[in-house]
């Protein structure tokens, strides 16, 4: 590849040969991963160093590590350069064959990539499983069982059990379901309906129970190895409720202010040093005997020994503790760095030690039924790590955390109970969770599937193609994902076929070893070659005849058309991703046309999830007119005016005569190309409306607007009251001016606008105070109350010093605290918004890829071609 020097870093790039004419040696301290090794001979290539050139790597920045990487420097590793130029230009082929059938076939501005494709598949399969899913009713009953009665002393003296057999048969739970809803195994369960579980909760009122079995086990939890970067995301993730880009951004301080070591690592070793400084400061706040006997040492098959950092850790010899440095780090980097810092000194430390104790209590029903229940609890003798760190558990798939504990009282066997209380309880199986951006790193780790460095790009580059979207911490994918995976899937299956991508990544990582040449391994992935596993991109003709010999046969009606379910009548309901958006689609008889079909379609909220879209709304949404309910005439200017529910939410629109054909338009218009004419006013409903109570008269207020004011007489500019996507507001110009309520569009006076535009705008801290669109908690961040407000670009969330802007997939009504707590922290990751800097005039200097000379000793090797 030819590279070049941006004209706007040629400044910085001879403010260095500047200062290179006055030194003696030169020490490229980058990262020490592929992306840091490549950077160095960039560097090295573009500066032409005379002087002798030292590779240093260091893994924390601190005065001890950086000493010691300057007295051991090492050669440029070539191949790790390679591996990184081969990803490089792996995804750009990729991305440059792939997307341009996504922009024909599905919708412009889509795009493809070697592991985004892949990730996007896997949330897109999860929520496929959530649509085929039927959920099934089963009930159980639970007793709150009373040991008092035999022993005064018990401890607690009450404590519950489950139902769990009933004349020896097992009482079906949810897992005994599959995703259809029907039982796995019928003959070995039992399945109680309402009244079967009421009748049994009945007839054990006031039997005779009794511990018909005791079982008492050891228990015993070893604690968690030290982060690397998927497991650190996924933690943040769950007990932070951090997004992975978000803790990457605060990582990457950290490591930058040499507070932890490189956040970019799979593995998951400690250093000698780090393990004598975890085991110190352990046995110095808990004492000895919390301490593990001997050093712990994680280790776990690294994919590429070259780019074999430690795992993620606090710098140093001797690690700062969170309270010392409470003074120094903003509220998240204090968060994170006490995550990192209790993990690492947690996997020194002595394993949790405690009791499980199994109970089985038998008696007989009132109308007969040999019933026995089943209690089990947990109790920790000695918490060991967990004094230090307890694991988070997923919310969305469920779990109990390590800590949780469940005392049982110490009962003998035949000993004596009572059924305090008894209840029927009601269940329904749930379909599988979607992934969260946690769940998915995991899944895509399992699968070896991407690298630790790239997860947190590719949840951010598939939200922002709009492939995925979130809701709450859930990752739902959007119809256009589903038509992209199904066109992959149908025709490129290679390309997003999870061994095959896993198979790929570890040829990268050959190349990375240097066990595989670059320009070969490209050229056989790309043109073709006996490169590969059996039935390899490379070995089936590589990506160029893949993708050109598949084209042609690639049917656009057919991937945007995605099948969900018949109807009663047996015709088939889908969902059709068109170029203005998802709509659905059945075909039905045409009466104009006897033994001819045509088709129905019907608009699709925005907001609908695709496992929320039943048969039920799908023929609700078929049954509103798409023609609108006719409100009346606009006396003004004849215009039928009819209101609307549309993609976007409800409107009203007037309906305009069809214009005059035009003889010498079939001349003249371009094939395919509609005559321009006047648009029809629309108006979207007011938050107080609606669309089966809209009015003639509440239309015709829609339809004047923008509504004029009157004129400044300062400027001689018009004033305007007008209705925008998130409230109403007044415009002068460019000069716009939120206002409080809608109402005011319709009532607002020339002089009562003045005296707002004579006012100052304000802005962030100083706004308007227009009512909040919502009120939410507080911050964990700032310990302030949060609010939803109506800004000129939409609705956001602040804390009164953070503003945030909703993203799509975020509503007002339902947008919970966490999620708007991540959106302000996120905002604050970023930083202030930069102004673009003004590019230099002058021409590109290029600096081709060459072969250089042997450097002398000690200097990096030069990269060749």
């Amino acid at each position: 590849p030819l590279y070049i020097v941006s004209p706007e870093k040629k400044s910085t790039v001879t403010e260095l040969k500047d200062l290179l004419k006055g030194v003696d040696e030169l020490y490229l301290a980058t990262d020490g991963d592929r992306e840091g090794e490549a950077i160095a001979w960039h560097l090295l290539e573009t500066l032409k160093p005379k002087v002798p050139v030292r590779r240093m790597v260091f893994h924390e920045i601190t005065e001890p590590a950086i000493r010691a990487a300057a007295e051991n420097p090492r050669d440029l590793d070539i191949a790790l350069v390679d591996a990184q130029e081969t990803r490089r230009i792996l995804d750009r082929l990729y991305g440059y064959e792939v997307s341009p059938v996504l922009w024909k076939k599905v919708a412009p501005k889509l795009s493809a990539g070697r592991v985004q494709s892949v990730a996007t598949r896997i949330i897109v399969q999860r929520e496929r499983e959530r649509m085929a899913f039927r959920s099934a009713g089963y009930w159980d009953v639970t007793a709150e069982l009373d040991a008092s009665v035999s022993d005064p002393q018990a401890t607690p003296p009450k404590f519950t059990a489950k139902l769990n057999t009933v004349d020896g048969r097992r009482v079906a739970t949810g897992r005994d379901f599959d995703s259809l809803g029907q039982v796995r195994k019928p003959d070995e369960v039992l399945v109680l309906d309402e009244a079967s579980a009421g009748a049994l909760a009945s007839g054990l009122r006031g039997a005779q129970l009794a511990v018909s079995s005791v079982e008492q086990k050891p228990y015993t939890r070893k604690p968690y190895a030290p982060f690397m970067t998927s497991t650190l995301q996924q933690e943040a993730a769950r007990k932070l409720r951090f997004s992975s880009e978000r803790t990457m951004s605060i990582a990457q301080r950290l490591y930058e202010n040499g507070y932890i070591t490189y956040m970019r690592t799979d593995s998951t070793t400690l250093s000698d040093s780090a393990i004598n400084a975890a085991r110190n400061q352990a046995r110095q706040l808990y004492g000895d005997e919390y301490v593990h006997p001997s050093p712990r040492q994680y280790t776990r098959k690294v994919k590429n020994a070259q780019e074999a950092h430690e795992a993620i850790r606090p710098a140093g010899d001797v690690f700062q503790t969170p309270g010392q440095l409470h003074a120094q780090l903003d509220t998240d980097e204090f968060r994170l760095y006490e995550l990192i810092w209790q993990r690492t000194v947690a996997s020194q430390m002595a394993d949790a030690r405690g009791t499980t104790l199994s109970l089985r209590i038998a008696g007989t029903a009132r109308g007969g039924e040999q019933v026995v229940f089943n209690a089990s609890g947990r109790t920790i003798t000695f918490p060991g790590f967990l004094k230090a760190y307890v694991e988070s558990i997923d919310e969305l798939a469920g779990g109990e955390s390590d800590d949780a504990e469940s005392r049982l009282p110490n009962l003998t066997q035949g000993q004596r109970v009572d059924a305090a209380d008894l209840t029927a309880d009601g269940h329904q199986t749930s379909p599988p969770a979607r992934y969260t951006e946690a769940s998915l790193i995991k899944a895509l780790e399992e699968l070896g599937i991407g690298r630790p460095s790239t997860y947190s790009s590719i949840i951010k580059t598939i939200q922002d193609r709009g492939y995925v979207q979130k809701k709450g911490s859930a990752l739902v994918p959007s119809w256009v994902a589903f038509a992209v995976v199904g066109l992959l899937e149908q025709h490129f299956g290679r390309l997003v076929d999870y061994d095959f991508t896993a198979a790929m990544e570890d040829e990268l990582d050959e190349i990375a070893n240097g066990q595989e040449q670059r320009t070969n391994w490209l050229s056989n992935f790309y043109f073709g070659g006996e490169h590969g596993v059996e039935g390899s991109i490379a070995r089936s003709g590589g990506l160029k005849h893949l993708v050109g010999g598949n084209l042609e046969g690639i049917d656009a009606r057919e991937v945007n058309s995605i099948k969900l379910f018949d109807d009663d009548e047996g015709r088939a309901i889908v969902v059709r991703v068109g170029r203005n958006g998802p709509y659905l689609e059945r075909m039905i008889a045409d009466p104009d046309n006897p033994g001819e079909l045509k088709p129905q379609r019907a608009n699709l909220k925005d907001d609908l999830t695709p496992d929320e879209l039943t048969l039920e709304l799908a023929e609700k949404a078929f049954a509103t007119p798409q023609e609108g309910r006719v409100l009346g005439v606009d006396p003004a200017t004849g215009h039928e005016i009819v209101a609307k529910d549309g993609r976007f939410g409800p409107y009203v629109t007037e309906i305009l005569p069809e214009p005059p054909e035009d003889p010498d338009a079939g001349t003249t218009a371009k094939k395919g190309k509609k005559p321009t004419g006047p648009k029809p006013r629309t108006g979207s409903l007011l938050r107080t409306m609606d669309l089966e109570t809209v009015t003639l008269d509440d239309a015709l207020k829609l339809l004047s607007l923008p509504r004029v004011v009157g004129v400044d007489p300062s400027n001689n500019e018009e004033i305007t009251a007008q209705n925008g996507r998130y409230g109403p507001y007044l415009k002068r110009g460019t000069d716009s001016r939120s206002l409080a309520t809608e109402e005011q569009m319709f009532t607002i006076t020339l002089d009562e606008a003045l005296k707002i535009y004579a006012e100052p705008k304000r802005r962030g801290r100083q706004a308007a105070a227009a009512p909040p669109l919502r009120e939410l908690g507080t911050d964990p961040a700032s310990g302030k109350p949060m609010v939803i407000k109506d800004g000129r670009f939409g609705p956001y969330v602040t804390d009164g010093e953070t503003n945030a802007s909703l993203r799509k997939g975020d509503d007002v009504a339902s947008i919970t605290d966490e999620r708007a707590s991540e959106l302000l922290a996120d905002r604050r990751a970023r930083g202030p918004v930069k102004k673009a800097a003004k590019k230099a005039p002058g021409k590109k200097a290029a600096a081709k890829k060459t072969a250089a000379k042997k450097a002398p000793a000690k200097k990096a090797a030069a990269k060749k071609a």
